[in-house]
């Protein structure tokens, strides 16, 4: 009873079951047709996850030299050249034009609206000659505004009045033309840290094929040990332990950076909207002294805050540089996983049958 049982389970193997599938095929054209299953999927499978890794890795080196920085500079000047005319207005209100280095604080205010323009055209293609122009008009519309004049400040008042419309007016003023490249960098940046549907299709197809291409190894060294009498292929043996490690590694590597340039995004979000906060006060042309430093002190710790929190996208950015070392990787691992198959059954075919013909 005891050895019909176990006669039973054994016809009811899945080694059985494979046996019996592949029984109506010769051993060397089962050989073959194994050999040519494993290339097309090793094939497949590698240049799939090479094509797949490079996209998600040339995303995050955007990302991290253009796109970021982009964003993060855009958010500066806008905040530079809200402060720059607080500063001056609190001047005037304060009655402190005259006084010796008193404009000290608007201009380099100023000038870090300009440099952060200047190297924002390094790493955008959108057009920055209209705000470039608002800009120098604005510096000279503010500059004209706390120059010294004989008697009544009317003109002083007028020039201020004009680079506070050049700055605050809706639809073509220099904070609205920063607000639209604000919009468009950051739809760039979601698109360049976002994985795309081919990239996703690609990714699903490598799976697949490393699935195949294990499945494929597996029935081969069966084949070898049940038709051949032969021990453990150890080429075959090597690339399965390749494919589990190329179905697990790059995907991992890859999710992964997926995380960190999501929560880059959501951080360059962040800063895109605190430098949009004092919009409505900016707005306002008639402001008392106490209004004035209050909106300064917080356009202040929005700076700061844009600072710091550049910074940390810096450093989440910097941190995924180690998965550059696993393209390196990916690229000879998959070169491997087509040879080692290709050699381990090609040898065996050469030495028990196509040397004989």
């Amino acid at each position: 009873m005891t050895t019909g049982r176990a006669a039973f389970l054994h016809r009811l193997s899945p080694a059985a079951h494979w046996r019996r599938r592949l029984s109506p095929w010769r051993t060397r054209r089962l050989l073959e047709a194994h050999l040519l299953v494993l290339v097309l999927c090793a094939a497949v499978a590698a240049t799939s996850l090479f094509l797949s890794y490079r996209q998600t890795q040339r995303g995050a080196e955007a990302l991290a030299s253009s796109q970021a920085p982009a964003v993060q500079g855009l958010a500066g000047t806008r905040l530079a050249a809200l402060r720059s005319y607080q500063e001056a207005d609190i001047l005037v209100k304060l009655q402190l034009v005259d006084v010796a280095g008193s404009g000290e604080a608007y201009r380099s205010q100023l000038s870090a609206a300009d440099q952060g323009l200047s190297r924002i055209a390094d790493r955008t293609d959108q057009d920055l000659g209209t705000v470039n122009g608002l800009l120098a008009s604005y510096g000279n519309s503010l500059n004209l505004g706390l120059s010294t004049y004989p008697g009544p400040g009317l003109m002083r008042d007028q020039k201020l009045g004009e680079a506070h419309s050049l700055l605050t007016r809706k639809g073509v003023g220099l904070a609205f033309r920063i607000n639209t490249l604000q919009e468009v960098q950051m739809r760039h940046a979601e698109a360049t840290a976002r994985m795309g549907r081919w990239q996703r299709a690609g990714w699903w197809l490598a799976e697949l094929a490393l699935a195949a291409l294990a499945l494929t190894l597996v029935s081969a060294l069966f084949v070898l040990r049940d038709r051949c009498g032969r021990d453990w292929n150890p080429y075959l043996l090597a690339a399965f332990v390749l494919t589990v490690l190329l179905a697990v590694v790059p995907l991992t590597t890859a999710s992964a950076t997926e995380g960190i340039l999501d929560g880059a995004i959501r951080d360059l979000r962040q800063i895109t909207e605190v430098s949009r906060h004092n919009d409505a006060d900016m707005a306002r042309t008639q402001q008392d002294v106490t209004e004035l430093k209050r909106i300064r002190m917080e356009l202040t710790a929005a700076q700061q805050n844009v600072s710091e929190r550049s910074e940390e996208v810096r450093r989440e950015l910097a941190d995924d540089a180690w998965t550059d070392r696993v393209y390196p990787g990916t690229v000879v691992g998959g070169l491997l996983v087509v040879v080692l198959p290709a050699l381990g059954l090609g040898l065996r075919l050469d030495s028990d049958y196509w040397r004989r013909r």
